[in-house]
């Protein structure tokens, strides 16, 4: 079996948690309130900064020029593709760019993104592409399942997000991922594979609980 393929039996239930979320169903039958989706888009905002900068790690990690060539691109499409589309898609929500570039990180972005930080300078390339994957395999995946709702990739609002994530484009970063976190974990003992997989289950967590925080809007408690 391979080590992906271990991670996507064991870890189904807080998969399907993250699926179920209502969050999430709310964007694919279109009835999620857009003020938290306005939230969400400013936070994932300022979640892509720090995930760009993991594959520049990723590239410094690497131990072949393929590789490193590979994270290279990422972080170039991650910084001005996707970040710009992303500054595009907001507009419908009323988000101009000065907004994002003021914009302050929730609790729960910062602990994710200094989590996968510190786990992507202090560990291995394998420890840092199982930090990275779940939010690109979980993203894509959801988007496949929102996508076959008749009429959720066309929707208003929501529809350029279901299709960005079910897109074959996006499904090719993923399996990337996927495989090159096969090959790291080939012949590794099981204590090295079980650090491997609280790595991953830890930014699964996050995943659930980053769409907990957008959905109750949660910023500092002792904000007013």
């Amino acid at each position: 079996m391979k080590f992906s393929e271990r991670l996507y039996e064991k870890l189904q239930p807080i998969w399907k948690k993250n699926h179920a979320h209502p969050f999430v169903q709310g964007i694919g039958d279109g009835t999620l309130d857009r003020e938290k989706f306005r939230f969400f888009m400013i936070q994932d905002y300022l979640y892509l900064i720090d995930y760009a900068k993991l594959f520049a790690l990723g590239a410094m990690k690497a131990e072949d020029v393929e590789t490193m060539g590979k994270f290279a691109k990422l972080l170039d499409s991650t910084l001005n593709e996707e970040m710009s589309l992303h500054r595009q898609y907001a507009k419908k929500f009323e988000i101009e760019e000065q907004e994002f570039e003021q914009a302050k990180p929730a609790p729960t972005t910062l602990a994710y993104t200094h989590y996968m930080l510190h786990v992507g300078q202090n560990g291995t390339l394998a420890d840092l592409v199982a930090a990275v994957l779940p939010c690109m395999w979980s993203y894509w995946e959801i988007g496949k399942e929102l996508n076959e709702r008749p009429g959720a990739s066309t929707h208003e609002f929501y529809g350029e997000w279901i299709q960005m994530y079910s897109s074959e484009e996006f499904g090719k970063l993923a399996h990337w991922c996927i495989d090159l976190l096969n090959t790291l974990t080939e012949g590794k003992p099981e204590s090295e594979l079980r650090k491997l997989e609280e790595i991953f289950l830890n930014t699964t967590r996050f995943e659930y609980m980053f769409w907990d925080m957008s959905y109750k809007q949660e910023m500092w408690p002792t904000d007013e």
